[in-house]
Order: C-alpha cells, then structure tokens, then sequence
C-alpha cells in the first residue's frame, strides 16, 4: 500500500471519529444533518487534495477515498447499535434506567 493511502485513511479514521464522538446520543434534525454532510465532505476533499474548484463530483471523491457511507447514515448506524445495545443490559445499570425513566409530576393536559 503506498504511503499516501495509508495517511488517506489515517486521516479519514481520525476526523470521523472526532466527528462522530457520542454521536450515538444526538437528535439530528434534517438542517444538522445537511451540515455534517458538508462538513465530512470539506474534510474529504481536503484529504483527497481537491477543491470546488477542480468541478469533481462529491461522489468520485468518496470513492477516491474510499468512503462507502456517508456521516448521517453512519450515526443512525451507530444509534440502532446503540439502542440494540441498552435494550440488551442489565436493568439496574443507569443508561437502561435513564431510557426508561417515566417522568415525576408531569403537568396534566388543557382541554
């Protein structure tokens, strides 16, 4: 593997993970998501050494890359595992009881 595409990955590895840190958590609207979606593919390109200006298509730089899922896709990747993941422990540990924590003193309804 040359050099070049082992720092490729490197970087991609490192500046996702940085990205995506307890991303598991978020609640991501259509606007944040469009926002990482460009925020990952400023990144890319910059990894890739191409700018807007070389009028390169975002889909040949992922593959340059070799970027098989974009940002949002991979966080609701993570979130199922997530999910997958407190539905599975123990009942007494704190993130099943935070999930499914009823709350106190809810208000009542206004008819």
């Amino acid at each position: 593997m040359p050099m070049h595409i082992g720092f490729l990955i490197t970087t991609l590895v490192l500046v996702r993970s940085v990205l995506m840190y307890n991303s598991e958590t978020w609640t991501l609207m259509q606007t944040q998501e469009n926002r990482l979606r460009v925020f990952e593919m400023s990144c890319l390109r910059r990894i890739a050494g191409v700018t807007r200006r070389d009028r390169i298509r975002n889909k040949e730089v992922c593959d340059r890359v070799g970027l098989l899922q974009d940002v949002a896709n991979h966080i609701q990747q993570w979130r199922m595992q997530y999910f997958d993941h407190v539905q599975r422990i123990d009942n007494t540990r704190y993130p099943k009881l935070a999930w499914d924590k009823k709350t106190r003193n809810t208000r009542e309804k206004m008819d």
